[in-house]
């Protein structure tokens, strides 16, 4: 972290001397893209050796250096073994200089880009792997692959939700018929009850006219003697045969 400062300050101080000798008229040397570049992969390489480190916690002070360090350490994974850096070019801007420096890897390279701004702070620090045309057409395809079975995974579920619609009313229907029937059963019970009562009310003239035949045919006075607890209709042929 104290080589990215220093390089950074002499980078503020060049750009310093700069100025100045603008505004007294006399002759300096500008910073140049050489210079730019040298010192952007004096930056990388410095990166580079805290992430092989695992250091770049040590930094989360600073979101800007902290972001590029975890940006680039996840970059690795595609970029394999870093076998160093290869130049890099510069853009000016009216109010900012852009710093691309490459990256050598042993499985893709990969574009530092490096964004410093009036005050020549780093405004912004990301890691960009350089994929082959082969790979950036299989990477299209899976995106579309994914983008398409979500939307029919996502229309296989509706589907299901339209159709659960049909089911919910059977359901509720066979919870209501269940209360319902056993409201009919108490009432057919009921209805059972009375019709009894009835029927022994209308067999009551039939059971005294037995009685009194009974006791009449025993010699006896009064039905005292027994109880007629029920009546059933007997066979004809018994009677027919008796």
């Amino acid at each position: 972290m104290k080589k990215l400062f220093a390089v950074l300050g002499m980078i503020t101080c060049m750009i310093g001397m700069t100025a100045c000798g603008s505004t007294e008229e006399t002759t300096s040397t500008p910073i140049s893209e050489e210079q730019l570049i040298q010192y952007g992969e004096q930056n990388v390489a410095s990166m580079q050796q805290i992430i092989s480190q695992n250091a770049e916690a040590q930094y989360e002070e600073n979101e800007i250096i902290y972001t590029g360090l975890t940006n680039m350490k996840s970059a690795m994974e595609d970029i394999g073994d870093y076998q160093g850096t290869n130049g890099g070019d510069v853009v000016f801007k009216e109010d900012e200089i852009v710093v691309n420096i490459n990256v050598l890897g042993s499985e893709h390279n990969a574009v530092v880009e490096m964004i410093i701004d009036e005050e020549m702070a780093f405004t912004s620090i990301s890691t960009n792997v350089t994929y082959s045309t082969a790979e950036k057409m299989e990477k299209a395809a899976l995106n579309t692959l994914l983008g398409m079975g979500t939307v029919f995974v996502v229309l296989i579920l509706m589907i299901f939700i339209i159709s659960a619609f049909s089911i919910i009313p059977k359901i509720q229907a066979a919870f209501k018929k269940k209360p319902e029937e056993a409201k009919e059963t108490e009432t057919d019970n009921v209805v059972a009850q009375i019709v009894e009562k009835e029927e022994l009310s209308d067999d009551l003239e039939l059971v005294a006219v037995i009685s009194a035949a009974i006791a009449a045919y025993e010699g006896s006075g009064s039905t005292d003697g027994f109880v007629v607890r029920s009546i059933r209709k007997a066979n004809k042929s018994k009677w027919q045969n008796a």
